[in-house]
């Protein structure tokens, strides 16, 4: 495949079987329709539980959630959107909130009958699709680990998408290790997304007028950079070095904050006193650069340089965070300005054309992830 082909490796779709699960649910993470709305709405923030009760939602115009277009479930409209935009592959990956919410007994068929069913669509479009896992966090590690090994079996996936909650207290959490060092002993990389964002009340009494704005552009970078950050002080890096990780939205505000977390590290009293402060500490800049990859999903060329200095242009990957981010006032079946937004961002970080413009649309991916001989 020439160097200069796009790849999206950050695009979302939800399986038939899993909006019917969204559906069947009286609470959020929900599917739910309202009248005089031409499509049902999916709702996954806290935020927007009071819009629920209220009866009279759509009079109000401010109906909560997204509107679940077809561009959420179709495979033929993820084809289409992908010619649209001259994508050659993508690597789809279910979306939030995964299976996060589900009971131990639940959790594990599903993710067997999303997994395949994931497979089942890049079949029908080989060389074009491939995806990334989805694991039943909520069961016994055992289940989890034999869900692993099943995915390594299947040709077309790449790795797993995994949230920042993991098995219910964060990355950092001990009882990861295993998983963390089962997925890089089978070489599967991490797609890492945000979900929960920042508590409530970080956005103060006038946030519902506000929209998704707050807790979609802050709240979600700052939930990976605090998950991240935690799994760096907890020693998870080093303790599975082998680990590899692509965080979403270009990392967050890691590649800007990491000068400031190294500080924190270096005047800290009880790192210090612990000895986790010396010689030969792999700092947060190693991590950025050795260990972890980032999407180019942050709409400007400010952000996507400061991606490229902490991580490098060899770890910097295209997406376009399909389905989400649709056009407002233009056909969704046409460009969608969310995506050439990240495109133009590429070409004015690194040079338009340039050897480094081609590595970032699709060369890297192509490397990392194996996207080619299928």
């Amino acid at each position: 495949m020439a160097p200069n082909k796009i790849v999206d490796i950050h695009t979302h779709m939800y399986p038939p079987s899993y909006v019917k699960i969204l559906t069947s649910r009286p609470t959020i993470p929900l599917v739910r329709s309202f009248p005089g709305a031409s499509d049902p709405r999916l709702i996954l923030l806290e935020a927007e539980v009071p819009l629920l009760n209220q009866d009279d939602a759509h009079s109000t115009g401010h109906l909560p959630g997204r509107p679940l277009t077809k561009h959420y479930s179709s495979l033929a409209q993820k084809i289409h959107f992908m010619d649209t935009h001259d994508i050659a592959i993508s690597v789809i990956s279910l979306a939030n909130p995964w299976l996060d919410f589900l009971s131990a007994e639940e959790s594990t068929g599903i993710a067997r009958e999303i997994n395949q069913s994931f497979s089942d669509m890049c079949k029908e479009h080989p060389g074009r699709l491939y995806f990334f896992a989805t694991l039943p966090l909520t069961a016994k590690l055992e289940e989890v680990l034999g869900c692993i090994a099943e995915c390594t079996k299947l040709p077309y996936c790449r790795g797993v998408i995994l949230g920042t909650s993991g098995l219910g207290k964060g990355l950092d959490d001990p009882d990861l290790l295993p998983i963390f060092k089962s997925l890089a002993e089978h070489g599967m990389t991490i797609f890492l997304h945000p979900h929960y964002g920042l508590p409530n009340e970080v956005w103060g009494p006038r946030a519902e007028k506000y929209g998704h704005v707050l807790p979609l552009a802050l709240g979600f970078p700052m939930e990976t950079t605090i998950a991240v950050a935690r799994m760096y002080l907890a020693g998870v890096f080093d303790a599975v070095p082998a680990l590899r990780m692509i965080l979403a939205h270009s990392g967050g505000t890691l590649p800007f904050l990491a000068g400031r977390i190294e500080s924190c590290v270096l005047h800290d009293g009880v790192l210090v006193k612990e000895g986790k402060v010396g010689p030969g500490r792999r700092t947060v800049w190693d991590v950025l650069k050795e260990q972890v990859y980032l999407d180019a999903v942050i709409y400007s060329e400010v952000g996507l340089k400061a991606a490229v200095d902490a991580s490098g242009v060899d770890r910097l990957m295209f997406g376009t965070d399909h389905p989400f981010f649709p056009p407002l006032t233009s056909d969704e079946e046409g460009k969608w300005e969310s995506v050439t937004l990240n495109a133009e961002a590429v070409d004015r970080a690194v040079g338009k054309g340039s050897k480094e413009a081609q590595k970032v649309m699709g060369g890297n991916a192509i490397s990392v992830l194996r996207l080619e001989g299928e």
